[in-house]
C-alpha cells in the first residue's frame, strides 16, 4: 500500500501520482509539463503495461495529456473518470494530438533543409482513439467497486465541468485505509458550474495548492469590467481578441457576453460580432451546451428550464475550418474574437496576435494564468516586440488582465476546502504548486491549523499502511529536458515499450495450457529470428 509522487511536485502542472494498493498498479492523473519544467519528475518504478488503472480528475491536459503517451507504449488499463470529464477528454486529446503531430511536421521540415534528423511526435491520433476505449465512466456521488479491496467516489470539485476529488477506499491484507486526492479546487461562485462540495472523512489526502500563497480578493463584476474594455476597443475601431482555454474559460466568456447583448452594455455598437475560433472550443461548447445539467450550478439550471441557452446569443459566430478562421481577420468591422490556446504557446490564437499585436487600436484581454516561460507570460510582462511565424511583431496593442476569473481556489478557498474534513487527516501531501508556494502553504497549515503536512517532491514514497515515508527525494533541478518518465525516447521507445508489453502479456499466461504456451514461445522466436541483425 504505496504512494509515489511523480509530476507536479513542487510545480504546477505535469500531474501524476502512483498507487499500489490491493494487489493494483495506479495512476492518479497522467498530465502533460506545460511551461518551464524546473524539477525533473522521478522514473515510474513500473512499465506503462503493467498499470492497471489510471484515475482521472478532470480533462485539463495537465493532469490528462500523457495518456495517449502511455497507450502508445504498452498502457491497456482502465482509465475511469466522471462522465463530463470523459466526454472532454474525447475531444481535448484529439487536439492535443492534432498539435503534437502538426507542430513535429513542421519541425521536421526545418530539419530536412538542414539535413538534421527527423523526430517523432510525442503521441498520433491513433494512440488517442486507443485510449479512448478504454475510460469507463461514473456519475458524481456513485461509489465504484473496483476490484476485492478497492472503491472509489468521484465528488465534484467546481473547477471544470466534470472536475472531480476522488476518494479511494482501500483493503489490503485487512488493513483499510481511505485516501481522497482533491484534484484541482475549484474557485466559488463561478459561472456555469456548481462550488466545490467538501468531504468529510479521509486518513490521507494528497492536494493541489496552486494558489496557496494569496488571495483572489474581491470578484470583480466581470460583466461590467468586460463591457468597458469592449467599448473603448470598439469605439477605436480596433478588435479585442481573447486568448482562452478552449475548455471551461470559453464557455464562461460566453456566458459573460450573453449578458452583455442580454442587457445591452455596449453601445453604438449593435450586434457586434463575438466569434469563438478554436474548433476543440466549438465542440466543447457543444458538450456544455447539450447534456450534464447536473453539473451546472442552480441558475444555469433554471435558465436551462426555461429554455434559455446559457452560452448563446445574436452575434455568436463558431469557426471551425481554416478558412473560416482566415476570414476572421479578412473582415475589416471591430469585433471581438475569442481563440485558444490560453497561454498562447500553440493553436489560432497565434494568428490573431499577429494580426492585431502592432494595432494600437486593439486590446488583448488575458483571462486565465499565464506560466512562466509561455508566450502569454512574455506579453503580461511588458514585452515591447516578440517573434511569431518568424517575424518580429511590434507591441502596439493595449494589454488588459480580468481577474478574478481563476479557476482555481485561492489560499482560503483551499483552506475552507481542508478545513471541512471532519477529524484532521492523518497526513497532507501538497502538490501542483511551484516550490515557493508549496513550502510557504506547508507551514502556514502545519503552524496555524496544526495539520501534519508534507509538499513531497517527485520521487518521495510513503507507505499508507504503517503511516511512514519510505523514501523522501530531494526536488533535482532539470538539467536538458528529457522525455516524459525517462524512457527510451521516439520510434525506438516506442518498440522499447511494446517489448515490456509482451512480457507482461507472457506473465498473464502463466499456467496456460502448454500447447498454447508452445504456439505462444515459438511465434515470439519466429518474430526475434527475423528482427535478430
Amino acid at each position: 500500500m504505496k504512494l509515489m509522487f511523480i509530476g507536479a511536485a513542487h510545480e504546477v502542472t505535469g500531474s501524476c501520482h502512483y498507487l499500489e494498493a490491493a494487489g493494483l498498479k495506479i495512476l492518479v492523473d497522467c498530465g502533460m509539463e506545460q511551461g518551464i519544467d524546473r524539477f525533473q519528475n522521478a522514473e515510474l518504478p513500473v512499465s506503462y503495461a503493467e498499470i492497471d488503472y489510471v484515475f482521472l480528475t478532470h480533462a485539463h491536459i495537465d493532469h490528462a495529456g500523457m495518456l495517449p503517451f502511455i497507450y502508445a507504449r504498452g498502457f491497456r488499463g482502465k482509465v475511469i473518470s466522471t462522465v463530463a470529464t470523459a466526454d472532454l477528454c474525447g475531444i481535448m486529446l484529439k487536439d492535443s494530438a492534432h498539435i503534437q503531430e502538426s507542430e513535429t511536421e513542421w519541425r521536421n521540415r526545418k530539419a530536412r533543409r538542414a539535413g538534421l534528423p527527423e523526430e517523432e511526435p510525442l503521441y498520433r491520433i491513433n494512440d488517442v482513439t486507443g485510449v479512448l476505449k478504454q475510460f469507463r465512466s461514473y456519475a458524481y456521488n456513485e461509489r465504484a467497486e473496483l476490484e476485492e479491496g478497492l472503491s472509489i467516489r468521484f465528488i465534484d470539485v467546481g473547477h471544470l465541468l466534470g472536475s472531480a476529488s476522488i476518494e479511494v477506499w482501500i483493503n489490503e491484507n485487512e488493513v483499510f485505509k481511505k485516501i481522497v486526492f482533491s484534484g484541482d479546487i475549484g474557485n466559488r461562485n463561478k459561472p456555469l458550474i456548481r462550488d466545490p462540495q467538501y468531504i468529510e472523512d479521509a486518513d490521507y489526502v494528497v492536494m493541489e495548492c496552486t494558489y496557496g500563497d494569496r488571495l483572489h480578493g474581491p470578484v470583480p463584476d466581470h460583466v461590467s469590467v468586460l463591457s468597458d474594455i469592449v467599448q473603448r476597443t470598439l469605439d477605436r475601431g480596433g478588435n479585442v481578441v481573447i486568448p482562452a482555454f478552449a475548455v471551461g474559460r470559453t464557455q464562461e466568456l460566453l456566458y459573460i457576453f450573453r449578458r452583455i447583448k442580454e442587457e445591452r452594455r455596449v453601445t453604438g455598437h449593435d450586434g457586434f460580432n463575438v466569434y469563438v475560433d478554436s474548433p476543440l472550443a466549438v465542440e466543447a461548447t457543444q458538450v456544455f451546451k447539450d447534456n450534464l445539467v447536473d453539473c451546472y450550478d442552480e441558475e444555469t439550471k433554471e435558465l436551462v428550464l426555461r429554455g434559455v441557452n446559457p452560452i448563446s446569443f445574436p452575434g455568436l459566430k463558431l469557426s471551425v475550418t481554416s478558412e473560416d478562421s482566415r476570414n476572421i481577420n479578412f473582415n475589416p468591422k471591430p469585433k471581438v474574437i475569442i481563440s485558444a490556446a490560453g497561454m498562447c504557446d500553440a493553436g489560432r490564437i497565434r494568428h490573431h496576435l499577429k494580426h492585431n499585436l502592432w494595432k494600437p487600436q486593439c486590446t488583448i484581454v488575458f483571462t486565465g494564468y499565464q506560466s512562466s516561460g509561455t508566450f502569454g507570460r512574455t506579453l503580461i510582462d511588458g514585452a515591447g516586440e516578440v517573434r511569431l511565424f518568424g517575424e518580429t511583431i511590434q507591441v502596439e496593442a493595449q494589454i488588459e488582465r480580468m481577474d478574478g476569473m481563476s479557476s482555481h481556489a485561492d489560499m482560503e478557498g483551499l483552506i475552507g476546502w481542508l478545513n471541512a474534513f471532519e477529524e484532521k487527516p492523518k497526513q497532507v501531501f501538497l502538490v501542483h504548486g511551484d516550490d515557493r508556494v508549496c513550502n510557504s502553504f506547508e507551514q502556514l497549515l502545519e503552524e496555524e491549523y496544526g495539520f501534519q503536512v508534507t509538499a513531497p517532491h517527485s520521487g518521495s514514497i510513503y507507505d499508507l499502511a504503517s503511516g511512514k515515508w519510505l523514501k523522501k527525494a530531494d526536488g533535482v533541478e532539470v538539467v536538458r529536458a528529457l522525455e516524459p518518465f525517462k524512457k527510451p525516447a521516439g520510434v525506438y521507445g516506442r518498440l522499447f515499450a511494446a517489448g515490456e508489453r509482451l512480457l507482461q502479456v507472457i506473465r498473464h499466461n502463466e499456467g496456460g495450457a502448454n500447447k498454447d504456451l508452445a504456439k505462444f514461445a515459438d511465434q515470439i522466436n519466429s518474430l526475434c529470428d527475423k528482427w535478430d541483425r
